[in-house]
């Protein structure tokens, strides 16, 4: 099967050009597309040069362009009735001149597909947002992203704005729907199923919160799927010198303490290095639990319950030989003293920890025991 995308270097062409290649290279394996296909990719410059040579031999057209007359002109020619595929804009469902130009265009190919008993596929797409927009155009949501995460600080003239969108990665599922028949179909039009309907205003909000809580270590609130979209989206514009940054390392004798990831309300995750022979912790907490996972190294992790047994000793220790080898996840319980010693002479050992609050220095919640 030949399918031939025009405008496959626009951002829509881009994305989906991207996916059709990973299902044709088979590592996108859960589409129910024959990967044995191949791509003709007819890029917004040079459409019109390699157009009529691959609108001959195409099984199957998706016009990500408004070039969609040339595009039945040429397939007339070649006597090639494949079904096609329309980008057109929710804009031509309103009575304004730009409207009216996209309907005359919707017309065009459902007058195409009664003369020649083609199938056609005419999508009225909202507002697309998601990452690889290069032009911007006259797409909000991309260009909020963009300076936000670039500081350009935008200015929205009506925040209160409601914005109709759909993101890069459902259109492009629904597009290979199209190859396989399972379009989403309402009378004579296609659409994306999962439309967002959002005030710009709250858009905007949602980007300045996670642009700000980059050097706070917070984690994005990312509850529902389109702020997990958006989260992508914003990313996905973050200038070289943004996509990194250092943490806060803590050092003593011992080695070395950081804090990676605080969240509003599932604690924190910390990088703890502890040096040959040495051993850290020795102290409990009334209401912190902690997670520790040794990644690198080889050690002992201790716990011992607090106060004493019913005959007036201290509670046994538990014991548990972790690795980096063997990847192993102890709990550090509320109510138990505990310590993380490293049994390396030469090696240093990493562990990740997970706590299920974050560390308040005016009240630390830890107290000095140790363990044995």
């Amino acid at each position: 099967m030949n399918i031939l995308i025009i405008g496959a270097n626009s951002f829509i062409g881009e994305n989906f050009c991207s996916q059709l290649e990973n299902i044709a290279n088979k590592k996108a394996r859960w589409y129910k597309v024959n990967p044995d296909f191949t791509l003709l990719k007819s890029e917004v410059e040079s459409a019109a040069r390699f157009l009529d040579a691959y609108c001959e031999k195409a099984d199957i057209v998706f016009c990500l362009t408004d070039q969609i007359q040339s595009v039945l002109g040429s397939l007339k020619r070649h006597h090639n009735t494949c079904p096609v595929m329309f980008a057109s804009s929710n804009r031509a469902a309103f009575d304004t001149t730009v409207g009216a130009s996209w309907r005359d265009l919707e017309d065009m190919l459902f007058a195409y597909a009664d003369e020649v008993r083609a199938d056609v596929f005419v999508y009225r797409f909202p507002e697309v947002f998601g990452k690889w927009d290069n032009s911007m155009g006259n797409n909000s949501v991309n260009r909020l992203c963009y300076d936000v995460a670039n500081d350009n600080h935008p200015i929205i003239d009506n925040p209160d704005e409601i914005v109709s969108l759909v993101y890069i990665d459902d259109v492009v599922d629904e597009l290979i729907g199209v190859l396989t028949n399972d379009e989403f179909r309402e009378g004579k039009y296609c659409y994306v199923p999962r439309v967002h309907r959002m005030r710009i205003g709250d858009i905007k909000d949602i980007l300045y919160s996670f642009d700000e809580g980059r050097p706070d270590l917070q984690i994005p609130f990312v509850s529902d799927s389109f702020r997990k979209a958006l989260y992508s989206t914003y990313t996905s514009y973050l200038p070289k010198g943004k996509i990194s940054y250092p943490l806060e390392m803590k050092f003593d004798d011992r080695g070395s303490f950081s804090e990676f990831i605080h969240t509003e309300n599932h604690g924190q995750v910390s990088i703890n290095v502890s040096k040959p022979g040495i051993t850290k912790g020795q102290h409990w907490h009334h209401n912190l639990v902690e997670r520790f996972l040794v990644v690198s190294g080889h050690g002992l992790i201790q716990l011992r319950k607090e106060g004493m047994d019913e005959n007036g000793n201290k509670y046994p220790v538990l014991n548990y030989e972790v690795s980096g080898d063997k990847l192993e996840v102890v709990e550090m319980i509320a109510g138990y003293t505990h310590n993380l010693i490293n049994l390396s002479e030469t090696e240093d050992m990493v562990t990740v920890i997970w706590a299920n609050a974050c560390f308040d220095s005016n009240r630390p919640d830890t107290y000095f025991d140790p363990v044995e």
